[in-house]
C-alpha cells in the first residue's frame, strides 16, 4: 500500500473546497469518489443523552483554519472510544461533528534519472483523486463528548487532550455544564 502524502501537501490556508460531483459524468469533475474512512459518527449511551442525563459537556475546537484527513479524524475517534469505552462504560456519549467533504488530488511526477518522458508537468496537472479532508476554520467543533458526572467529564478531557498530537491544527478543549 503506498503511503500518504504529507500534510503539508494541502495545508494551503487558502484552499477553495474541492467537492464537484455530479451525477452527470461529463460536467463530474471527479469520476470516482474515494470512500469515507470514519465509520461512525454518534456513540455511547444514546438513551440517556436523549433523556437529558449527561448534563457534563467536553468539546474539541480548532483554533486555526486547516484540512483535516478523513484518517485523522478516524484514529481520533478509536482512540477516543477504546479509552472512553474502557475508564466510563455506558457513561458517555461522543459525536464527531466534522465531515470530510473536501476530496484531496495528487499530481504525481516522476523523478529519478532517466524519468523526462514519463510526466507530464502542468500539461495535465489536474491530479488524481487521493483521500478526503475536512476543512476546519477557527471555531469549529470537531469532537463533542457528553458525561454523567464531572469526574467522568475530567476523565475525557484527559483522554481528549491526547488527541492533540493526531490533529493537524491547533485546538481548545472547553468544558461546560448544562443546566
Amino acid at each position: 500500500m503506498a503511503s500518504l502524502r504529507k500534510a503539508s501537501s494541502y495545508s494551503k490556508k487558502k484552499a477553495r473546497p474541492y467537492t464537484r460531483v455530479s451525477k452527470n459524468k461529463s460536467k463530474a469533475y471527479i469520476k470516482q469518489v474515494p470512500h469515507n474512512k470514519i465509520v461512525k459518527y454518534n456513540l455511547g449511551n444514546t438513551e440517556a443523552f436523549v433523556a437529558g442525563k449527561l448534563k457534563h459537556i467536553v468539546r474539541l475546537i480548532a483554533d486555526e483554519k486547516a484540512q483535516v484527513r478523513d484518517n485523522s479524524l478516524e484514529s481520533c475517534r478509536l482512540l477516543l472510544t477504546k479509552n472512553l469505552e474502557k475508564r466510563l462504560p455506558k457513561q458517555f456519549y461522543m459525536i464527531v461533528k466534522v465531515y470530510p467533504h473536501h476530496i484531496l488530488r495528487n499530481n504525481k511526477t516522476a523523478a529519478g534519472a532517466g524519468a523526462d518522458r514519463l510526466s507530464s508537468g502542468m500539461k495535465h496537472s489536474f491530479g488524481i483523486v487521493e483521500g478526503r479532508a475536512a476543512m476546519v476554520r477557527p471555531g469549529t467543533e470537531m469532537f463533542f463528548i457528553a458525561c454523567e458526572t464531572e469526574k467522568a467529564a475530567r476523565e475525557a478531557r484527559e483522554i481528549m487532550n491526547s488527541l492533540k498530537s493526531k490533529i493537524p491544527c491547533k485546538s481548545v478543549i472547553r468544558f461546560e455544564k448544562e443546566e
